[in-house]
């Protein structure tokens, strides 16, 4: 059977339910668009736990999300949305492509968080955009930004506090929405959340804890998404 959808980490697969879709984690890592590109042993299995555990978290909290159930060690089960090709990133300290676009010292803290908009599009680079881009494109109404907005900034202020308790600084990080297939009305959150898409620094020594440990050579990789899915569990009480 041929997946329905497969992208640089993830694979979805129908199930029975025509509202449900089983969402594969893959052990591949990429970066820069695509243009690095290696495997891990084991990356889908840690960053199919710390994102299940997350995405349970958030429920709690109320915040609403597409997951549905653990199938096994790489798989969930997801309700089946349609994802909105804008992606939000949410910026706590500078850092990654916002230094690199601004100089802006690595590590300075903002006074308030800064949210940013990306056509999601691996072809055109998942280029920086703004509201009225989204408008005239036609890739979310003004309505949809708000909530999307909203809503990011109100996960970060949970995972902010969250990731703090298991030690690790919420540097940045990305979410994508979708609207459900069975209700398009209701936008959730959608994806993943795992050191692939957030930055993480240990709260004592600095010690970065994410992707960052692949884009940038310094090895262990696999060691540091162990740590995290680690501190996570712990936090949880699970």
């Amino acid at each position: 059977m041929e997946p329905l959808y497969e992208g640089k980490a993830k694979r979805l697969w129908a199930t029975d339910d025509p509202q449900v879709l089983r969402m594969e984690f893959k052990n591949d890592a990429t970066a820069f668009n695509g243009e690095k590109k290696a495997q891990f042993e084991d990356k889908g299995r840690l960053n199919n736990a710390i994102s299940t555990r997350i995405y349970a978290f958030l429920e709690k909290q109320g915040i609403p999300t597409h997951f549905v159930r653990t199938v096994d060690e790489t798989n969930v089960e997801v309700r089946k949305v349609d994802i909105l090709m804008v992606e939000v990133i949410v910026r706590n300290l500078a850092a990654g492509s916002f230094s690199k676009r601004t100089g802006m010292e690595e590590g300075t803290e903002f006074s308030a968080p800064v949210v940013e908009f990306c056509i999601k599009s691996d072809e055109l680079g998942d280029p920086l955009v703004n509201d009225d881009y989204i408008r005239e494109l036609k890739l979310a109404t003004p309505e949809d930004l708000v909530f999307l907005r909203e809503s990011a900034l109100k996960v970060n202020g949970i995972l902010g506090g969250f990731f703090a308790d298991c030690g690790l600084k919420l540097v940045d990080f990305k979410l994508e929405f979708g609207r459900l297939a069975s209700d398009p009305s209701k936008i959730v959150l959608a994806d993943e959340i795992s050191p692939d898409g957030c930055r993480l620094w240990d709260l004592k020594t600095g010690e970065k804890m994410d992707k960052d440990r692949f884009r940038r050579d310094l090895g262990g990789v696999m060691e540091a998404y162990q740590e995290v899915l680690d501190r996570v569990t712990s936090a949880l009480g699970d």
